[in-house]
């Protein structure tokens, strides 16, 4: 009893090198997110820019399978490193494809960065750590990656400021380098390894979507959509009110999460995934209605650390839910169903702001408000979400499960 509430045991030196790991990943290509609608601009596209994240969505939801697969077969640190590796030279490639064309076929392949290392990087956590702290230990995690999503603007708006954007990607390169050499450190957890073939590229139906995991990959889904509106008009929205640093808000709201992101992995896993989620899920919707009425800067950033809020609950909860459900030699197919819900998410957040911002400041109020709403059917479908999907409720609604 006392040997499994020891916390030596569980977060080795293993856990805290994945941890750095993630939160060097996230970082790398999180910096250049501020300044990218700018550079977009400055190249001739500005009416594209809700193409800068559906493009890097959508090639990172088409490459889930595949990372589940692999996690699931060849290892979770193969698929870890691929993601890394292709974050290093899509950075390096920014300054050299320079067109309108060479950029958006940047952002595509960008994607298939985060369709990886996310997806192995979970399935191992998932491997090393036991069922009672899952939500605890996702938490954590989840904390590395928002410090790199708060590190990340921050330093790419304050860079992006003072020496523009090429220094800016070179530096998003060398972090991403330094995420891989961390990974070779790491031990492999999959027990049973097959040597990587052409085959693996091959997709059955079966092999696409784990439908143990439909629950929590419907939520994620409608409580993403937000993610991908702040992606992409938040940057233009910071300018119309005055915000010089346009990474601030996602420093704010990033910050605003880390608190959170253990207490809810902990709650999680005493009172359940759902009952964490519907609080995740309203603070979202009053955190975007604060954001579209914002008229200044301060209120503005009052709803980033609501938004925060949201985010930090949401996310490890989310993703110890999909854990929860799956089956442990489907863990990586689980975990992509769950990110692929993610992408298509983001991806439709993104082109729906952008299509309804179109560049004019008057349809900020929309697109905000539309967020709003969108978390607002998340949060109404969990109360339709049968108690038998959450195998963390409390005992006496375990009952049903037998």
């Amino acid at each position: 009893m006392h040997v499994e509430t020891r916390r030596p045991a569980i977060y080795n030196l293993n856990f805290f090198l994945l941890c750095t790991s993630y939160f060097l990943f996230f970082t790398s290509f999180n910096m250049i997110i501020p300044e990218l609608p700018a550079y977009l601009t400055s190249l001739g596209g500005e009416d594209h820019k809700g193409l800068i994240i559906s493009l890097f969505t959508l090639s990172a939801g088409l490459s889930r399978p595949f990372s589940g697969k692999l996690a699931d077969r060849v290892g979770r640190i193969p698929v870890m490193v691929i993601g890394v590796v292709v974050c290093v030279g899509v950075s390096l490639l920014y300054p050299i494809l320079t067109t309108v064309g060479g950029f958006l076929f940047l952002r595509f392949l960008h994607g298939f960065s985060t369709g990886f290392t996310p997806t192995g990087s979970s399935a191992y956590l998932a491997d090393i750590i036991p069922f009672q702290k899952r939500g605890e230990a996702m938490g954590i995690q989840s904390l590395f990656g928002s410090l790199g999503m708060a590190a990340g603007p921050a330093l790419g708006g304050y860079i992006g400021g003072i020496w523009g954007v090429e220094p800016l990607f070179y530096l998003s390169a060398a972090i991403s380098f330094l995420s891989i050499a961390i990974l070779s450190h790491l031990k492999e957890t999959l027990q049973t390894r097959e040597k990587p073939r052409w085959s693996h590229l091959k997709l059955s139906k079966s092999e696409i979507i784990e439908t143990r995991v439909w629950a929590p990959s419907l939520i994620l889904v409608f409580s993403v959509f937000s993610f991908g509106v702040v992606l992409t008009v938040i940057p233009d929205y910071s300018d119309h009110l005055g915000l010089e640093n346009r990474g601030l808000f996602f420093a704010v709201f990033t910050i605003s999460s880390l608190a959170i992101r253990v207490l809810a992995g902990r709650a999680s896993d005493r009172f359940g995934r759902i009952p964490v989620l519907k609080a995740a899920t309203l603070t979202m919707v009053v955190a975007m209605w604060v954001v579209a009425e914002a008229k200044s800067t301060s209120m503005l950033l009052v709803g980033a650390v609501l938004y925060g809020c949201s985010i930090g609950m949401n996310n490890p909860t989310i993703t110890a839910w999909t854990v929860d459900l799956s089956l442990e030699r489907f863990r990586g197919k689980a975990l992509a169903t769950m990110y692929i819900a993610l992408e298509a998410g983001i991806g439709l957040g993104a082109l729906v702001s952008g299509w309804i911002f179109a560049n004019q400041a008057e349809n900020f109020s929309a697109v905000f408000t539309a967020s709003a709403a969108t978390a607002g059917v998340a949060f109404l479908l969990l109360w339709f979400i049968p108690k038998t999907k959450d195998p963390h409720t409390p005992k006496k609604s375990q009952d049903v499960l037998g």
